[in-house]
């Protein structure tokens, strides 16, 4: 039997956007790995490592001999592709524009830590090679509420990151956890999330609801005071949150599994028609087409 073109770890996530992309792990698992909140990189076999160059190459090859111009998509797994070298990445992305001509984007997940040793000049040379787009998980931009779940990042880290993106070029999705401050802090969550977005402008903007699959008891210990906001707590602290935005030309998705309202619009064009489903969800949520609690998930 031949060997797979590649080697996949399970479990594997991708942003619900790369549904139709080739995922072409790079690394496996997340360099950082400490949030209380997030179980995606959690089993044994998840353990950070950085891919060796040979293996990847070998992967891209192999795939453009198989695949040629049939691929047009490709994300770079796992947590956090942009963790490698600069040089390495750039010797993947030539390798995706040499055996996978009609690539038209990369994209990769993306830890603001990670861009702290890259500077704007190495990621525009990343933008000219391809990597279109990079997925940021902010979850929050209130400070207390990110080192209660032990994110290692703060408001400002997390900003100097976006809008070092923002310069270079690279297109950046941003998601926000709703309900992650839980009901003491879900009014700072809020309002500082919003500031954050306000200040950088993000080109896609989406909101997820936080969720324990496999329980609460990491995440408490960590944030013994955290109470899980009901449904229509999580509605309230999306109207706050919208409220206050001042987009620009950003793209909002509150579409993923895990939410029970779904959103979709253009900011600040549709600022006031997503604020009016939210509204309406707090006030009549049995006629707010809401997704019912057996079709949510992670």
């Amino acid at each position: 039997m031949n060997a797979p073109l590649i080697r996949y770890v399970e479990p594997v996530f991708r942003p619900p956007s790369e549904a139709e992309s080739l995922i072409l792990p790079v690394t496996d698992g997340c360099s950082w790995n400490a949030c209380t909140f997030c179980e995606m990189y959690t089993a044994p076999q998840k353990a950070f490592r950085a891919r060796s160059e040979d293996e990847v190459l070998t992967s891209i090859r192999q795939l453009g001999e198989r695949y040629g111009n049939r691929v047009r998509r490709v994300f770079l797994a796992d947590g956090d592709a942009l963790v490698l070298p600069t040089r390495r990445l750039l010797a993947i992305l030539e390798a995706i524009k040499t055996h996978l001509p009609a690539v038209h984007r990369v994209s990769s997940y993306c830890l603001a830590r990670n861009l702290k040793k890259k500077t704007v000049a190495e990621l525009v040379s990343l933008r000219e090679a391809g990597l279109r787009m990079a997925y940021l998980g902010a979850e929050s931009g209130d400070d207390l509420v990110l080192e209660k779940v032990k994110k290692g990042e703060t408001h400002d880290s997390t900003r100097a990151a976006l809008d070092k993106l923002g310069e270079a070029g690279i297109t950046r999705s941003v998601m926000i956890l709703n309900g992650l401050g839980g009901q003491i802090y879900s009014d700072q969550h809020a309002d500082h999330s919003a500031r954050l977005a306000n200040a950088t402008q993000p080109e896609f903007l989406s909101t997820l609801v936080v969720s324990f699959p496999q329980g609460e008891a990491r995440f408490r210990a960590d944030f013994p005071e955290w109470e899980a906001l009901d449904q229509a707590g999580l509605f309230r602290e999306m109207e706050r949150f919208l409220s206050q935005l001042e987009l620009r030309r950003t793209v909002f998705r509150s579409d993923h599994a895990s939410n029970f309202l779904i959103l979709k619009g253009t900011l600040g064009a549709d600022k006031e028609r997503l604020l009016a489903q939210v509204r309406q969800a707090i006030d009549d949520p049995g006629g707010a087409h809401l997704r019912p609690e057996w079709a949510r998930g992670l």
